[in-house]
């Protein structure tokens, strides 16, 4: 088995502080506990309960993905009670893209988008999203797959068609 040069998961914690869905996550619960602290009334804390919710279905669903990068492969682990595991071998990766907004960039985090000739990635590109030191690892990523490229001798071909009138 290769050794991991990097792994790591969706950022749960990056997701509260970098985007607009976790800002208003936050400031639900706070508007719940702040009208209730008000006096009126404790049901307005139902607002912090589903607050409370919603970060622990994205706890979770961060729980449940991992992505493991070694000198020749990206491995990305899935699932609490029904696991799968997709490999894309690095020489294969066509692309590695990172898009983040301005909050993803205060936050530290960002999207990291993967498009290769694997068939982990037939039916769309692979997206990690809430991504801690996203830029750093998409370049790591790059430099991987342009090593692991040369040492199998492999060169990306883009076809393009044209019409010949």
């Amino acid at each position: 088995m290769e050794q991991a040069l990097d792994t790591f998961r969706p950022s749960t914690l990056g997701w509260l502080r970098g985007t607009l869905a976790g800002w208003g996550t936050v400031l639900l619960a706070l508007a719940g506990i702040g009208v209730t602290l008000a006096g009126y009334g404790t049901y307005w804390l139902g607002l912090a309960a589903v607050s409370l919710l919603i970060i622990l279905v994205k706890w979770i669903q961060n729980l449940a993905a991992k992505y493991e990068v070694t000198p020749d492969r990206l491995i990305i682990r899935r699932g609490i009670i029904r696991k799968s595991i997709d490999e894309i071998e690095l020489y294969r990766i066509k692309d590695v893209r990172i898009d983040f907004t301005i909050i993803n960039q205060l936050a530290g985090i960002g999207r990291i988008t993967i498009s290769s000739s694997d068939e982990t990635t037939r039916e769309g590109d692979l997206v990690l999203a809430d991504i801690e030191r996203a830029q750093e690892r998409r370049e790591t990523l790059r430099q991987l797959v342009d090593t692991a490229r040369q040492q199998r001798r492999v060169r990306e071909i883009d076809m393009v068609h044209e019409d010949i009138s």
